[in-house]
């Protein structure tokens, strides 16, 4: 876990350092152009800042399922988890389905087939493996198909619940550089309401195709739930706040009621174990071994 909390401090401190280039550096360049070194770290920021966060977030979320659930489960959703958003990017920058029509800018760095930026197949990823395993933490892993569906809609709803903010402050003309623009507009803060329908669509039919190639279900008795659900939350503040700098107070309000209230329930599923419903047997136990609970 050590490897985990370092990889996790790093994506912490990328998105203080992309936030910081956001909304401090890029609207004042007064603050830093006098001086080389600190040039030097803004054009830096400027040409990989979109994509590091990503990359430690990717990182951070790996190693921490080869430790909490194995390599083997890990590598299928990491695959799974990359590939089937890719194909649909790629699908929606070519078609405008399923998520409407939309290009991507430069600042997330190169492009796949010159249209999707690599980093974005991993943000996919791992924050659709810390919305599915927050699911499972909320849900359980109880052996029936309800509740293996109810986890799988929850994963996807959180997901989705992310992108809330994140899609309307990323592509906000208010903001300093944008870095994806729509060619339609809709009801939704400018974007169409099938962009969080495909989002919805996409990330449950990955997290679903990935919990089918596991063939088992997961233990989750020992699974540390903070680091999922710190994923989530950094990642949601860090949209938040874009999008509050926007003016986009509603988004911002939306992703927290949806995506981070309901995110929270699993520390409270972690706090409050079950215990045994008491009747005869449990209390007749309980007098014959009084000093064990």
């Amino acid at each position: 876990m050590r490897v985990v909390r370092l990889l996790f401090g790093l994506h912490v401190l990328a998105l203080l350092f992309g936030l910081g280039g956001l909304l401090i550096a890029l609207p004042h360049p007064e603050l830093w152009a006098g001086s080389p070194l600190a040039a030097r770290v803004f054009t830096f920021g400027m040409n990989n800042g979109g994509a590091v966060h990503i990359l430690f977030g990717a990182a951070t979320m790996l190693a921490f399922g080869v430790y909490a659930i194995g390599l083997r489960k890990t590598l299928i959703f990491f695959v799974v988890g990359t590939l089937l958003p890719l194909g649909a990017e790629l699908l929606g920058t070519a078609t405008g389905w399923p998520f409407g029509g939309y290009a991507y800018t430069d600042g997330l760095g190169v492009k796949v087939l010159g249209r999707v930026p690599y980093s974005v197949p991993l943000s996919w990823f791992y924050m659709g493996f810390a919305a599915y395993l927050l699911a499972l933490l909320i849900v359980g892993t109880r052996r029936d198909g309800r509740s293996r569906w109810a986890a799988l809609l929850l994963g996807a709803w959180l997901l989705m619940a992310w992108d809330l903010v994140l899609d309307p402050a990323m592509a906000s003309a208010s903001m300093p550089i944008r870095f994806w623009t729509w060619h339609e507009s809709g009801p939704y803060f400018g974007m169409p309401l099938r962009n969080l329908a495909g989002w919805f669509g996409t990330g449950l039919i990955f997290m679903a195709v990935s919990r089918r190639l596991w063939r088992s279900d997961l233990s989750i008795e020992r699974l540390p739930s903070w680091l999922p659900f710190g994923m989530y939350t950094a990642n949601a503040v860090w949209a938040m706040a874009l999008g509050i700098s926007a003016g986009l107070w509603p988004a911002a309000v939306a992703a927290a009621l949806l995506g981070l209230l309901p995110a929270s329930l699993a520390w409270r599923g972690r706090a409050l174990p079950r215990r045994p419903a008491v009747g005869w047997g449990t209390t007749q136990l309980l007098r014959e071994r009084p000093t064990e609970r």
